[in-house]
């Protein structure tokens, strides 16, 4: 069994740190945030007095897609079973759905289930399950660099220092530090090689607001929880304990809506539309939370066939990040955390060169697919809204955005699409397994190619802009 460190505290680090201690694996998480989260049944304490600075998204809205709650449920049994117990929302995502578009529910939905709460509890949860798994959480520890033994021909990670000066070594270093991940500085300092990187800005603002209801419950849903309109989208997200959050994301250089991060004009705008404007009818428990700034970023250990280190591995946003909007960071790193579990099982740490090499090939083969088709669908979105503020149509080239469009169209009317769009939505199935099914391009194009841009009912941009001026 290895001495394995893992950096950060977060989603990505707790799950990766569970599963490599369930294999019996000695597992230290360092933290830098000094505060220890409080009792898993003490939401409010997490909600309103916990302090992660480090986490820059800690009270936005989260919600855990189907893909994460199935992994859990085959791999972390325990920590559904606290999930639950602190109050966490179970939500079917097409139960959900109006029963004109899904239909009968039938054998097989429950796939679309999963179980969701705000970040802060989802860590405290998680923080304590941990722990009575065996994992080692040092909070209060700042990392500083890293400790190596020597070339061959790459520097080989023996540990991390931290800003006391002190060592802490580890057969190997499990980076889950996120998007501000410092590790290409630390591997540099060390005189490894550049890591591959490729980083861009993704393009989109969040503007965020989180309620509470005061009679119980939380609002139904209307629609998937992520709509797309003329000039922004909305997300609508249950959470624990009877709280929910929305949030309208919008292009950056769309500096029209930028008054969406005033309370007043956010309202207004949710007003406008038919199947959110109840979203916002409960208590709220937290102003308009605005995230920006955020970068699209892949980094690779792995250069032209060779390791520009040993000893250390990425997983989750600090190996590659992207757009928040579509939930799907937790479900990547943690299935790039069952990959490394599954690794450790037949490959040795100290074969610390064909760890490294293995580990990037997996990852580049089962991961990174997932992260380019995300891209992919944010790029697409971030020209189709730079044509909105343009007033003018979106069109490209790549024959599968419109057929994206109008399999969102079909799964309106067509209970067997809603279910193949809801399984892209909730991570469980890819667009081209969906659309590979028998006669599903054929009913795609019949009820969606000649649908609107936006089929569902909301303000044009003209009277959104109206509502916030």
């Amino acid at each position: 069994m290895a001495r394995i460190v893992v950096l950060g505290a977060g989603l990505g680090g707790l799950g990766t740190a569970l599963l490599l201690a369930r294999d019996r694996h000695e597992v230290i998480v360092v933290e830098r945030d000094p505060a220890a989260p409080p009792p898993p049944e003490d939401t409010d304490t997490a909600w309103n007095g916990w302090q992660r600075r480090g986490v820059n998204q800690f009270r936005l809205p989260h919600f855990m897609l189907p893909r994460w709650w199935q992994q859990v449920r085959e791999e972390l049994p325990e920590l559904g079973a606290a999930l639950r117990a602190a109050g966490a929302r179970p939500v079917n995502l097409l139960e959900e759905l109006p029963v004109s578009r899904r239909g009968p529910m039938r054998p097989g939905d429950e796939r679309f289930a999963t179980v969701t709460a705000r970040r802060p509890v989802l860590e405290a949860v998680m923080s304590a399950v941990a722990e009575a798994a065996g994992v080692t959480i040092r909070r209060g520890v700042a990392v500083t660099g890293l400790t190596t033994g020597g070339r061959s021909p790459a520097p080989r990670v023996t540990g991390v220092l931290t800003a006391g000066g002190a060592a802490i070594p580890a057969d190997l270093v499990v980076d889950c530090t996120g998007r501000r991940s410092a590790l290409g500085a630390w591997l540099a300092a060390t005189g490894a090689r550049a890591p591959a990187e490729e980083r861009s800005d993704s393009g989109f603002v969040y503007h965020c607001r989180h309620f509470r209801s005061g009679t119980g419950g939380s609002p139904v849903l209307l629609a998937n929880l992520l709509q797309h309109y003329d000039s922004l989208s909305a997300i609508t997200l249950p959470g624990d304990n009877d709280t929910w959050s929305v949030v309208l994301a919008t292009a950056s250089r769309d500096k029209a809506l930028r008054g969406l991060r005033e309370p007043d004009r956010w309202h207004a705008a949710v007003a406008r539309y038919p199947l959110l404007a109840h979203w916002a009818d409960g208590e709220a428990i937290s102003g308009v939370d605005v995230m920006a700034g955020i970068e699209d970023r892949h980094r690779r250990l792995v250069v032209d066939g060779d390791p520009v280190a040993t000893g250390v591995v990425e997983v989750g946003d600090s190996w590659a990040c992207t757009n928040p909007s579509v939930g799907r960071g937790a479900s990547m790193a943690l299935i790039q955390g069952r990959l490394l579990r599954d690794l450790l099982r037949e490959t040795d740490p100290a074969d610390h060169d064909k760890l490294a090499r293995r580990f990037d090939e997996v990852s580049t083969q089962v991961v990174e697919p997932l992260y380019r088709a995300t891209l992919w669908n944010d790029r697409h979105r971030l020209a189709e809204l730079a044509a909105d503020a343009a007033g003018t149509a979106y069109r490209t080239d790549d024959p599968r955005w419109p057929i994206s469009k109008a399999l969102f169209a079909a799964s309106l009317t067509d209970p067997e699409l809603a279910r193949g769009y809801t399984a892209v939505a909730a991570f469980i199935a890819t667009p081209d397994e969906v659309l590979g099914a028998p006669g599903a391009v054929d009913r795609v194009v019949a009820l969606g190619r000649d649908a609107p841009q936006y089929p569902l009912p909301g303000p044009g941009r003209d009277e959104l802009l109206a509502a916030i001026a």
